[in-house]
């Protein structure tokens, strides 16, 4: 990165020890980490920390930073090598500074400090509500497994009164560098060190309780407050309930995925609730009032006269709550008219007088169906 005072961006002089450089990356890397700082230029700060530690914390880097302005050494065609015919075998830019770009090694790819800290992950849980549950809401605690710190050892994963130490196989980078001899020349590779499994620090001492790995699983209880209104499938994120993080990294968040129960009288799309509500023939012909239920208890619902089959009523405020608004959606009531299967002798003699008067004659006579569906086809044909 031309142009830039990797000294100045980490705040130390140039004559700053190692250990200097590298405790004021460590201070500056957890204050700009991404994971934890949400300002809009903390990535680009963690970004520019990260590269001039990089520089900074290898000693043949500095030196070259120092002297050339540069990692690589003096610059101009070659990086200061001998080149010829495109290749190169003295440690100038060739084929096998291409490849290592390409598959993993060489100086041009970034690294990340394996000792930054980084969030844990997150979790997730599924939790299942009644239907009047997930309209009205409710507090409830819930239990689950996780990954937490350690308290022995406070997450470092060293006995207490002991910490851990550099790595004396990678220098702390967490990675190790492999060359090979191919008919491309040399191609380099990185992998993951095999004495610190990556993590940039030995501990020589481990933690009896945790055995060096700094976490340990839990069985977590919280409580959580369902909002009113959640419908099924929807989630909600509780920040900071995962598992732990790493190298004092903030612990990842929990997602709870709500599943509703089927209610067995109402449908719900959204906000607004659905229900049938069965209504007698007189009552459709002579209209009335009728007791329907709601979420919210029973009201009345009035039943205009000729009300036919299939009719949708509105009853306002009767619904769900918005989730992420005010106020309550609806219900929408659909009436069915019943149509009763007997008759007392009495409703016989009167529905047949009302057919009579409505000049439908003997319906009872001579004629195929049910009576009183041919007086409910009379009533709707004279409508």
């Amino acid at each position: 990165m031309a142009n830039k005072d990797y000294y100045d961006i980490l705040g130390v002089s140039k004559d700053a020890s190692d250990d200097d450089i590298k405790h004021a990356y460590r201070k500056l890397s957890k204050k700009y980490h991404p994971d934890i700082n949400k300002a809009p230029d903390a990535e680009q700060k963690f970004k520019d920390i990260t590269e001039a530690y990089e520089v900074l914390g290898d000693s043949q880097k500095r030196a070259n930073y120092d002297q050339y302005g540069s990692a690589e050494g003096p610059q101009g065609f070659g990086g200061g090598g001998y080149s010829q015919g495109g290749a190169d075998f003295g440690g100038g830019f060739g084929f096998d500074d291409i490849f290592s770009q390409f598959f993993g090694g060489g100086g041009g790819q970034q690294t990340v400090d394996p000792t930054a800290p980084r969030q844990g992950r997150d979790l997730q849980y599924q939790m299942t509500l009644e239907f009047e549950e997930a309209i009205f809401g409710k507090k409830t605690r819930i239990k689950y497994n996780r990954e937490a710190q350690c308290d022995t050892c406070g997450g470092t994963g060293a006995k207490p009164g002991t910490s851990p130490v550099t790595c004396h196989n990678c220098g702390g980078r967490g990675f190790v560098t492999v060359e090979t001899n191919t008919p491309l020349g040399r191609m380099q590779t990185r992998q993951e060190c095999p004495v610190c499994n990556g993590t940039g620090k030995e501990i020589k001492e481990k933690c009896p309780t945790c055995g060096g790995s700094g976490h340990v699983d839990q069985s977590h209880e919280i409580e959580v407050t369902v909002p009113a209104g959640v419908d099924d499938g929807q989630q909600m994120r509780l920040q900071n309930q995962g598992e732990a993080g790493e190298n004092g990294g903030p612990y990842g968040d929990l997602y709870i995925v709500f599943k509703v129960k089927p209610s067995k009288i109402y449908q719900r799309d959204g906000a607004t609730i659905y229900m049938n509500q069965d209504i007698s023939f007189s009552k459709a012909a002579l209209g009335g009032k009728v007791k329907v239920q709601t979420v919210h208890g029973d009201v009345d619902l009035t039943i205009p006269a000729g009300t036919q089959n299939g009719t949708v009523f509105k009853l306002r405020g009767k619904g769900a709550p918005h989730l992420r608004g005010k106020g309550n959606g609806d219900q929408r009531v659909t009436v069915n008219v019943v149509t009763p299967k007997a008759l007392s002798k009495e409703q016989k003699v009167a529905l047949e007088a009302l057919a009579a008067a409505s000049g439908e004659g003997d319906l009872g006579s001579g004629k195929s169906g049910n009576l009183f569906d041919k007086l409910k086809d009379a009533f709707d044909g004279k409508k």
